[in-house]
């Protein structure tokens, strides 16, 4: 599909939309008779053209990258079930589990080793289907956006453009994520309830329909668009930030490796700021999902401005892991199946002149 490498690097969304590209290339032609250079380059991590296994912005790098999202986010998710199970009963029974520390030994006491394993199976298949939306649509509307905005406006507007674009993304993975919370949640908390999802899910249905796997959607959109719109923002720019200040050689110059460091680093710091956004409305989501007939509301003002922040320090603990490995993840998959990874973003030539930057 692409003839040169630095037509790759145009095509990025940060730079050059698709639909300009001919457009502009016509005209620098006709207006110059300069040898234009190229407006960005790729990463040395990103093999040669002729190398990928895809290009960029086609229906199998959609699809590649959903599949990472599945990969990153239903392993990680399983991993630290034991972690949240303590998480949620903390939210919905502070006066049972006082603290992280007295919630495992609590939960141990009562329920044994295995105890602290349940809910595995709807985490498992809720965040795997969310993390096939979350990571592969945020891509789609990624570059729907910025082929929107133009070259120019997707630069100055480019982390306007990451909230819309995984704001987007989470509202549907969040309808593919609520039944399988909501069993999870009913798993974790409401003792002699269920043990299994294969358990929870009739006798869920059984009593309240439908309606009890998707009652919590909304309390997980306040939750989990704010969070994601954190969580890919601020790995964004902390990436642009760590490459040009804290790295001490250009991404081009970097390893593969080197690379995914940066981006588990980036990826914890956008966890912690992901955990205290998104922490009041998951401490809602918990508690309503144990109960029957409550509202949003209701939970809400019950807790009160105190209550929507407990287990909050399990969380931040649990997200910031849980982002980096994501991230890692992610980028791993990207890597593996060499897909394009498009460099942070630079200012368009064409906006460089403008402003002078230029001669």
């Amino acid at each position: 599909m692409f003839s040169t490498v630095a037509q790759v690097a145009r095509v990025n969304p940060f730079s050059a939309p698709h639909f300009q590209l001919g457009q502009e290339n016509v005209t620098l032609r006709k207006n110059s008779t300069a040898q234009v250079q190229p407006v960005r380059r790729l990463a040395a991590a990103a093999v040669p053209e002729e190398e990928y296994s895809c290009a960029y912005g086609s229906g199998k790098f959609f699809a590649l990258c959903g599949f990472g999202g599945i990969i990153s986010c239903g392993t990680t998710h399983t991993a630290v079930v034991p972690l949240d199970l303590v998480k949620c009963r903390i939210q919905v029974d502070p006066q049972k589990y006082k603290s992280i520390f007295n919630g495992f030994s609590v939960t141990l006491k009562e329920d044994g080793v295995r105890g602290l394993a349940k809910g595995w199976a709807p985490t498992f298949i809720g965040y795997s289907m969310q993390g096939l939306c979350k990571f592969g649509f945020y891509e789609v509307f990624k570059i729907l956006y910025s082929n929107m905005l133009g070259e120019e406006n997707s630069y100055l507007w480019r982390t306007s453009l990451y909230l819309a674009a995984s704001a987007s993304a989470e509202f549907f993975a969040d309808i593919a994520l609520a039944p399988m919370e909501a069993a999870k949640v009913r798993i974790q908390t409401q003792p002699g309830y269920a043990n299994t999802l294969r358990q929870a899910a009739p006798k869920m249905y059984a009593e309240e329909g439908i309606w009890a796997f998707y009652k919590g959607v909304a309390p997980l959109w306040m939750r989990q668009i704010p969070y994601t719109m954190m969580k890919f923002a601020c790995f964004e720019r902390t990436v642009e930030a760590l490459y040009k200040y804290v790295v001490p050689k250009p991404r081009s110059e970097c390893t593969k490796g080197e690379q995914l460091v940066v981006t588990f680093v980036a990826g914890y710091i956008a966890g912690v700021f992901c955990a205290i956004v998104s922490h009041p409305a998951d401490s809602v989501v918990s508690v309503l999902n144990k109960e029957k007939g409550s509202t949003a509301v209701e939970v809400l003002k019950r807790l009160g401005p105190k209550g929507v922040w407990k287990g909050l320090t399990a969380r931040i603990i649990m997200i910031g892991t849980l982002t980096a490995l994501q991230w890692f993840i992610y980028d791993s998959v990207k890597v593996y199946f060499r897909l394009p990874r498009p460099p942070p973003p630079d200012m368009p030539e064409s906006l460089k002149k403008k402003l002078g930057l230029t001669q």
